[in-house]
């Protein structure tokens, strides 16, 4: 008999199509049929929502640049997390996934999921808002659905994925066509004195950057996945480039599309914005814009679960969560326990969940860590440059991006502070509380023991190698 053990490990099953629908499909969800009536109304002029729009796109590849010189360097799953390891520590390591497993990432799950629903369930009250409880139940199904997806098999997620990359964008082309007609035909009215009652106070260019950088999110979700992609030195460049810079041209004609078609206060008290747009461009068939935006969500909440779940992963890997977490199908090669445990914490915070209080504090704990992030390529900029680098970025960058990472972290809590953020910071460092006893100390009882045995012989899963 052969006594070499047979090592299981994730598959490099992502190419540059993957690639490039994983970081697009993910960035174009619900925020750009959620978020333009938020920052308008925050920063108080259509041009000056413009501006915003396009300078969250250019600090999104910044950032995304960085984060190709990382992803290259530590050729390692899990995105800021395992970069703050190698080049933080654990401690501060743990502390992001403390708040990434039990907040940022289900946050990041029910805000797109609720924004699905309320498009779903939109034509269905076209004169009212739709009751809560139907609009979190529907949430709750799309939840459980593309967990059963992404459990099952690597491949058809992507394909699941492509997809849906498609759609979206067909249905943002079509709002862009349609206000390319109205300009052509006149309506440039709203364009006129455009910059007129400008928020400049720190809080609002603060809080119309959160609401912006939503749309946006999803630029790092490639990282997580490093170990599944194929040839990651060339093929995460590459994605990088062609789907963020595609993203921002998009998001940047879609809100000019809007700002043709409705006036200013029209888009501020909408709802459902790309249904507002539909029902005056397309009339009867209004209801297209609608499906159409519940699409483009439902593709959005597939690369977030399918990241998502990676972080749990490597966290568990690294021995700063629980090993079942770390464990793959020994059939379908899928990190499901990472996914259902994901899937469980999802479902807990809908239930609370509020769209807008979810959009603020995950972007403020969201860049609170990007911060730290672009200190640790900083650091080994400077401490470590004989490291091998097949894609590499001026230093001046991670410097930019450092700075206005800083700025988003503070300008809320300077200009305007609430308690909520004090909140979400100690929630942050309460980590510590888990990490010295559990992490440190290792106070595992002998019962988490027995349980992993048990899930692992239940979930039919096995420990899973890095896949270097």
């Amino acid at each position: 008999m052969d006594n070499k053990e047979q090592k299981l490990s994730l598959k490099r099953e992502v190419g540059l199509a993957g690639a490039v629908s994983l970081i697009g499909g993910t960035m174009i969800g619900s925020g750009i049929f959620m978020s333009p009536q938020t920052v308008l109304y925050t920063i108080g002029s259509p041009g000056a929502s413009l501006v915003v729009w396009a300078c969250c796109g250019l600090l999104v590849i910044l950032a995304s640049f960085c984060y190709a010189e990382l992803g290259t360097v530590i050729k390692e799953s899990g995105g800021e997390y395992i970069y703050i390891l190698r080049t933080s520590g654990p401690v501060v390591a743990f502390l992001l996934i403390f708040s990434s497993v039990l907040f940022v990432r289900p946050a990041g799950v029910v805000g797109i999921s609720l924004s699905f629903a309320q498009y779903v369930v939109a034509p269905f009250y076209p004169d009212c808002a739709p009751p809560v409880i139907l609009v979190k139940c529907v949430a709750a199904t799309a939840i459980l659905t593309l967990a059963t997806v992404n459990c099952l098999n690597v491949r058809f997620s992507m394909s699941v994925q492509v997809f849906f990359m498609v759609a979206k964008v067909f249905a943002l082309v079509v709002i862009i066509i349609g206000g390319m007609v109205m300009l052509a035909r006149g309506h440039d009215e709203n364009f006129k004195d455009s910059f007129a009652n400008t928020n400049l106070g720190i809080n609002s260019i603060g809080i119309a950057f959160y609401q912006g950088l939503w749309s946006y999110d999803g630029w790092n979700n490639l990282n997580y996945v490093t170990e599944e992609l194929k040839r990651p030195e060339v093929n995460l460049p590459r994605a990088v480039v062609i789907a963020i810079s595609l993203v921002t041209g998009l998001y940047l004609l879609v809100n000019v599309s809007y700002l043709t078609v409705m006036t200013p206060k029209e888009l501020m008290s909408s709802n459902a914005v790309a249904v507002t747009w539909g029902n005056k461009v397309l009339g009867s068939w209004g209801w297209i814009m609608s499906v159409a935006a519940a699409l483009s969500a439902f593709g959005s909440l597939n690369g977030t679960f399918f990241s998502g779940g990676r972080v749990c992963f490597v966290a568990a890997r690294e021995g700063h969560m629980p090993d079942i977490l770390s464990m793959a199908h020994v059939r379908r090669l899928t990190p499901s326990p990472a996914l259902i445990f994901t899937t469980i914490i999802s479902l807990v915070v809908l239930i609370p969940g509020d769209f807008q209080s979810i959009v603020n504090y995950f972007s403020f704990t969201a860049w609170f860590f990007y911060a730290i992030t672009m200190c640790g390529l900083l650091y080994l900029k400077i401490k470590k440059p004989e490291l091998p680098r097949p894609y590499k970025v001026p230093i001046i960058l991670p410097i930019l991006v450092l700075v206005a990472a800083v700025f988003l972290v503070l300008a809320p809590i300077i200009d305007n502070p609430q308690i909520e953020y004090l909140y979400v910071s100690l929630f942050i460092f309460s980590g510590i509380l888990v990490y010295i006893p559990f992490i440190h100390f290792k106070l595992c009882p002998g019962l988490l023991t027995k349980l992993t045995l048990f899930l692992q012989l239940f979930l039919e899963v096995a420990p899973a190698d890095k896949n270097l």
